[in-house]
């Protein structure tokens, strides 16, 4: 792959060390058919190998490699520079509304601590000494089960989501889609488990209904359909309790 007629990229690199952020300036060349992925390994591998990254299979299944690029949050491997140039100039930072271990590198810790407290986990109906059950494919309850079933936890959309930048303790689009998920599957038991979990004070009645969880999923799911099921179900068990008091 040669480059493009020795162009260069001017690529502003959000670093992070123990006496904290700032950024810098690579001069990278510039070729064809170039990710934002190829640009931050060229930089660790010809320009500063201190620069540390995270990223597995290069190929759009993993999610490892999600950065912000150019202020949006992108997974890096399918991120073809020449769409999101502005200009010749790039900016690359790590994933916004989690700590940065280190410059590109995220802790996942409290993503996926919100999944746990989202109660986004099955609840077994039976044994695995019980036989298996079978579930009918055109039930529409499977369908909303399937729907946010390939979500791989890249954090895409929690980076994206502002309501999670302003308030922390917000579960965020990915737990609540996942909590979605496990609610409408047949074979799980804590469906009220599920609700009272994501009805609380940082639960679902916390978005805002802004979209950017949809809009920047790279797997074209929609965390606010399932963010708004969540909250007729909770509206539902509000109103069954009152009338049941």
């Amino acid at each position: 792959m040669g480059s493009t007629d020795n162009m260069r990229l001017e690529v502003t690199v959000r670093r992070s060390d123990a006496d904290g952020g700032y950024d810098q300036i690579f001069k990278v060349p510039a070729y064809a058919h170039q990710t934002v992925l190829d640009v931050v390994s060229w930089i660790q591998q010809y320009s500063d190998p201190t620069l540390t990254y995270r990223f597995a299979c290069r190929v759009g299944m993993c999610g490892s490699c999600a950065m912000m690029v150019n202020g949006a949050p992108r997974w890096t491997c399918r991120t073809h520079v020449n769409k999101v140039l502005n200009g010749d100039r790039l900016h690359i930072a790590p994933l916004r509304n989690l700590p940065v271990v280190k410059d590109l590198v995220v802790d996942m810790d409290p993503f996926f601590d919100k999944w746990i407290a989202a109660e986004g986990l099955h609840h077994p109906t039976r044994t695995r000494h019980d036989p298996i059950v079978s579930i009918d494919p055109e039930n529409p309850q499977r369908g909303e089960a399937n729907a946010g079933i390939e979500c791989i936890n890249c954090s895409v959309c929690y980076a994206a989501c502002d309501t999670v930048a302003g308030n922390s303790d917000y579960l965020g689009p990915a737990a609540l889609l996942r909590a979605w998920t496990v609610f409408n599957d047949e074979k799980n038991a804590g469906k009220q488990d599920i609700l009272d979990a994501v009805s609380g004070s940082s639960g679902c009645h916390n978005c805002h209904s802004m979209g950017s969880c949809s809009h920047f999923c790279p797997n074209a799911l929609n965390p606010m359909t399932a963010i708004a099921g969540l909250k007729r179900e909770t509206a539902k068990t509000i109103f069954r309790r009152r009338k049941d008091a």
